[in-house]
């Protein structure tokens, strides 16, 4: 599968028997990302939580021009997925590996599944897929050209 489609067609695929899942990433610039996959499963609960700020975690809700973040904090706990975005793993954030296990702990429940979705090898890049306990990975390529 290739491009935006088959991303969303493949993460729909690995979340079909799941109905809550929290998606955690870097404000910005996983939040489009992560809006995105929720509007392919409009059907679920989503949650996004921005760095690992669990205070600052909000629900999607769909509207009527698509999916966006609702105002009120939410509660991502007992989670069936928590999907893991790439732009967490880029090193100016500074996130500590440890504390995303520990807030992946909280909230996931017990028989739940681990997703990372990132693109051009960004968790292998980092090392991060030797840190986190992926269930798996979906993995993109991004080849940007200019036409004129």
């Amino acid at each position: 599968m290739s491009g935006l489609n088959g991303l969303l067609t493949i993460f729909k695929r690995e979340v079909e028997n799941d109905s809550k899942i929290t998606f955690i990433g870097s404000p910005g610039l996983c939040t489009p990302f992560a809006e995105f996959m929720s509007f392919g499963v409009a059907d679920k609960e989503t949650h996004f939580i921005p760095l690992l700020d669990l205070d600052d975690c909000h629900e999607f809700e769909l509207q009527s021009y698509g999916m966006s973040l609702a105002n009120d904090v939410s509660n991502p706990h007992d989670s069936d997925v928590i999907v893991i975005l790439g732009g967490l793993s880029i090193p100016d954030y500074n996130v500590d590996v440890k504390d995303l296990n520990n807030l992946i702990d909280d909230i996931l429940k017990d028989d739940g599944k681990i997703i990372g979705v990132c693109f051009m090898n960004m968790f292998s890049d980092t090392g991060w897929v030797n840190e986190i306990d992926f269930d798996c990975i979906i993995d993109g390529t991004l080849i940007p050209m200019i036409k004129r």
